[in-house]
């Protein structure tokens, strides 16, 4: 972020429909099965865009449901697209919501961000290899040690579901709980401080156990940031959601750090927007242009909120 001066970061969640037709159709071309012509469309797609805003963005989101679509296919495709980003020196976020307890939760944890054991008696790198992942923290902290042994190991992250930014996230996440005013987001904020307080790092401050807060709850995220100083926030809703600029800088602290905002089809898809006026051909102009006015928004919130560091 201090690099790049911006805390931006793209989603590829890609889906077909906005693939070019150009490349579906070379992809059709080269490959006879279907299902792998449609996961090769979806990559190439993804390196152009990768390829034209790079420079701009400090990190992609990737979420896997969008390629698990495709089956063993669509995850090479995805495997590919975290090759080729860190190809490029971004973050890697794949947000895989995974949660389990015991053995299948540390199997979890190692096939996203450990290691691997194989048959000749080795390990490797996991095979996705993500810098971080999204977990759901439903299943309490045996569901949870495995993703935190494996970021202190390792040098990963994980960022817990707190506050989604879904309309129904209510039904449970703002349930008053029976002992106090609390809601239960403000209790899985707290134990997202609990979990993180051993995995600060030493130059900023900031824990590898970070948490997910939607911008579609701004005053929720007033709370969280209070509750939970040292985590960095994912932040979905901008944008295609209906979250504004003026709503997502409640995430952050006073140093201008703490959060990472996220837009996925405003981006990637901008090229079917009017408002650029690109055609398919010029897709990736369209990205780097919207990727642009997205840093732009948000640093101007940031400068307008005194929170900006840049």
């Amino acid at each position: 972020m201090d690099k790049l001066q911006n805390p931006c970061c793209i989603g590829l969640d890609t889906r077909i429909s906005f693939v070019p037709s150009f490349i579906k159709q070379q992809a059709v071309e080269k490959e006879d099965n279907v299902f792998e012509a449609t996961a090769e469309a979806i990559l190439e797609f993804n390196r152009k865009i990768v390829d034209a805003t790079y420079d701009l963005v400090p990190c992609y989101k990737i979420n896997s449901a969008f390629y698990e679509l495709y089956g063993k296919h669509g995850i090479k495709a995805l495997k590919k697209t975290v090759e080729h980003v860190k190809k490029r020196d971004r973050i890697v976020i794949l947000d895989v919501k995974r949660n389990d307890i015991g053995s299948t939760a540390e199997a979890y944890a190692n096939a996203y961000l450990g290691r691997v054991e194989l048959c000749d008696g080795t390990k490797a790198s996991s095979y996705f290899d993500a810098d971080a992942i999204t977990v759901n923290p439903y299943l309490g902290t045996d569901g949870i040690k495995p993703f935190l042994d494996a970021c202190g190991n390792f040098g990963k992250g994980i960022f817990v579901l707190v506050k989604t930014s879904n309309p129904s996230s209510h039904e449970f996440q703002d349930v008053k709980m029976d002992n106090d005013s609390s809601t239960l987001f403000q209790m899985v904020a707290r134990k997202v401080d609990e979990w993180g307080a051993e995995l600060i790092g030493t130059e900023y401050g900031y824990s590898s156990v970070g948490m997910v807060v939607g911008a579609t709850y701004p005053e929720q995220a007033k709370v969280c940031r209070k509750l939970v100083p040292r985590a960095v926030v994912l932040v979905p809703g901008y944008g295609a959601q209906g979250a504004k600029a003026k709503d997502v800088v409640h995430n952050f602290n006073e140093d201008g750090l703490g959060a990472i905002i996220h837009s996925a089809r405003g981006v990637i898809a901008a090229y079917r927007s009017e408002k650029y006026e690109a055609g398919e051909d010029r897709f990736e102009e369209a990205a780097r242009q919207a990727a642009l006015e997205m840093i732009d928004d948000i640093i101007s919130a940031l400068k307008a909120s005194g929170k900006c560091r840049w």
